[in-house]
């Protein structure tokens, strides 16, 4: 018995509230810009601190996971396709900005959630 559009979500839903760790490379804020087609990934620098957490590095302030925050990015990076944009980031830039692989399979994840949500028009949120 194979698994229903339910069950995936479910389990995704559950392993959505798992603990992970932080890059010390930083995080991005995906997006989709419709209009142009293009999937859209906002880097950001952080520094992690003692218990675990990303702060900025101009400011030492902890970045809220939640909410919005005034950060200026590093570099945005854009493609048509999740694979685009993953050799954009992964292939192209030196050095990369992913150092850990949870987070360069969390991205790859979002990419191609992103890429879904392009093709078919639908809304896509950053998990």
């Amino acid at each position: 018995m194979g698994l229903k559009l339910e069950d995936i979500a479910q389990i995704d839903n559950k392993l959505s509230q798992r603990h992970i760790d932080l890059d010390p490379g930083g995080y991005f804020i995906i997006y989709l810009e419709q209009e142009t087609g293009l999937i859209c990934a906002k880097h950001f620098t952080n520094v992690i601190d003692e218990h675990g957490l990303a702060v900025d590095p101009e400011t030492g302030k902890v970045i809220p996971a939640r909410g919005k925050v005034a950060r200026t990015h590093t570099t945005i990076f854009t493609g048509r396709t999740a694979k685009e944009l993953s050799v954009e980031i992964f292939e192209k830039t030196k050095p990369c900005p992913v150092t850990q692989l949870d987070h360069a399979a969390y991205l790859g994840r979002e990419f191609v959630r992103a890429e879904i949500a392009l093709v078919t028009g639908q809304e896509y949120v950053q998990d």
